[in-house]
């Protein structure tokens, strides 16, 4: 571990009983202990009994802060930051899925920032054992003082012997047509059986493993109903959306509707990159971002289709929708795309003759569009008099309509990218203004806040380890709520004048979230796109 030019993985191998689990036990509780040195700290650990590439993937995700619904999506996050990690998966000849799980090794062994520490009985991971490593095989007399083994031997309690049988019990056989059963078993043994099953269980087995690693969280019966409800597709069992929604009652969510990647009737609208509730001749709406260029319009009361815009954007990073339904979005180069729906009014008779475009609107589109020409844009948010817009260096400027013409007020709010913004208007000062309120997220895990006539708090409103993927903020009849998307797949919903925050997590990594007129959530990813009503 401390040694940079030792070899990358470890083998810690003997015969039962020497001692192995023993030694990663204490090298795992020393290696994840508060202020433990970078050289000697231990980042993730499965133990492998009973388990498969796809459950040791969703554990490490979880420890290592990681949205990843399969071992390729965990391979791919750990690809992308380079930082050093270690981790250490004892009792890998106990694997349910030996060869997968080897197989996931030899993959994360090919990221050079990986070091790996396996335990295995000796001979029992031949292709393991032919990789480069360092051994540490505790047959062998080095590793053992034999008079201190022979006193902590005598020490322990007696062990079953070969005539006397344990008295374990094989773990109950969970029934996987059964929503009640497998919300309530041991999330693990159901994600074994399910992968191992090769029936549809109708519709309860794609569910379960498209929501992932969020079914393994600790958590109540009812709250993996809403999970695995929320993932649940169009060609499942009509009967078990209904026999969910019932298993879900007294958690914080209720699911309103859900689409999910194939879904027909009404379509999937593909991965939620982006998305905005709609405004002006759009109200009703939400525009939805895919990623082969096309903002899809569908009913944010059913997510029925609703059209789309006419133009395709080149890989949106954000969308926000104007008062009088004009959509902005900032393309792949970061760069304003202003587009109106084809279905928007257009004016008539002398007004369409004294049209110049020259409008306090179209003065403010231009500044902005002339700004990000200059610095592109990585975040984007709207209301009726504000236009905001991040940046890669961590600055979020605000272009407000004045007297004077559109200028920008301007932050500098986190340390790296700003990933998120949103912007809601709230009822008039006693100055008799609007006072507009700018909530940002960055990839420092920082959630700030900036009054439009004030300098932003210096305190961050919520803070984590990870980057933020997602923001939204709306005015609804419980007051002031803020919800959060987390690149670990965590997504909160906080009603800010009563500090209560409501979680949620779709299994994978939340792309794009929305608040409706109505006040639901709207959380969008790679793979489904749900509408929560809160309980």
């Amino acid at each position: 571990m401390t040694d940079p030019k030792a070899p990358r993985l470890c083998l810690v191998t003997g015969s039962e009983g020497t001692g192995k689990s023993l030694l990663l036990a204490w090298l795992i509780r020393h290696g994840t202990r508060p202020g433990t040195s970078v050289e000697r700290r231990v980042h993730g650990f499965v133990p492998q009994a009973g388990q498969t590439a796809l459950t040791t993937a969703w554990m490490l995700a979880q420890q290592l802060s990681i949205a990843a619904r399969t071992p390729g999506e965990l391979l791919a996050a750990l690809a992308g930051d380079k930082r050093r990690i270690v981790i250490v998966l004892p009792d890998l000849h106990d694997a349910s899925a030996r060869d997968e799980v080897t197989e996931l090794a030899h993959r994360l062994l090919d990221l050079e920032h990986v070091r790996l520490i396996i335990e295995s009985r000796s001979g029992s991971s031949p292709q393991l054992e032919a990789l480069p490593s360092a051994v540490m095989d505790l047959d062998a007399p080095q590793w053992t003082d034999a008079t201190r083994h022979s006193e902590w031997v005598s020490s322990q309690a007696p062990q079953p012997t070969a005539d006397e049988p344990q008295q374990t019990r094989a773990a109950d056989p969970v029934d996987l047509n059964d929503p009640a059963a497998v919300c309530a078993a041991e999330p693990w043994l159901t994600t074994a059986r399910y992968e191992q099953s090769g029936g549809s269980h109708g519709g309860l087995r794609a569910a379960w493993l498209r929501a992932g690693a969020s079914l393994i969280q600790d958590q109540a019966r009812a709250d993996r109903a809403v999970t695995l409800r929320a993932a649940l597709g169009d060609d499942a069992d009509p009967r078990l959306a209904e026999q969910l929604a019932h298993l879900a009652t007294g958690a914080a969510w209720r699911v309103s509707w859900s689409r999910v990647r194939g879904d027909i009737t009404p379509p999937w609208p593909g991965p939620a990159r982006a998305m905005a509730p709609g405004n002006g001749h759009l109200s009703g709406t939400l525009l939805v971002a895919d990623h082969q260029d096309t903002v899809h319009l569908i009913g944010d009361a059913d997510a029925a289709p609703a059209g789309r815009l006419p133009q395709p954007v080149s890989l949106p990073r954000d969308v926000a929708v104007r008062p009088d339904g004009t959509a902005i979005l900032l393309d792949a180069h970061g760069q304003l795309v202003v587009q109106r729906s084809v279905t928007a009014p257009k004016p008539t008779g002398i007004a369409a003759l004294l049209d110049n475009g020259s409008t306090p609107e179209q003065e403010l589109l231009d500044v902005v569009s002339r700004h990000l020409n200059a610095f592109p844009g990585t975040a984007l948010a709207s209301h009726s008099t504000m236009i905001a817009v991040g940046d890669a260096g961590g600055t979020v400027h605000g272009f407000s309509t004045e007297e004077e013409g559109p200028r920008p007020h301007s932050f500098l709010l986190h340390q790296g990218t700003v990933t998120a913004l949103a912007v809601v208007e709230l009822p008039q000062s006693e100055a008799g203004s609007a006072v507009s309120l700018l909530y940002s997220g960055g990839a420092d895990g920082r959630v700030r806040v900036w009054r439009g006539d004030a300098d932003p708090l210096p305190a961050a409103v919520a803070e984590r380890s990870v980057p933020v993927t997602a923001l939204a903020v709306a005015r609804t009849g419980t007051g002031l709520v803020l919800a959060i998307g987390w690149a670990d797949g965590l997504v909160e919903h906080r009603i800010l004048e009563s500090a209560q925050v409501r979680t949620f997590r779709p299994g994978a990594s939340v792309a794009s979230l929305a608040l409706t007129s109505g006040g639901q959530l709207v959380v969008g990813t790679n793979e489904t796109l749900v509408c929560l009503q809160a309980t």
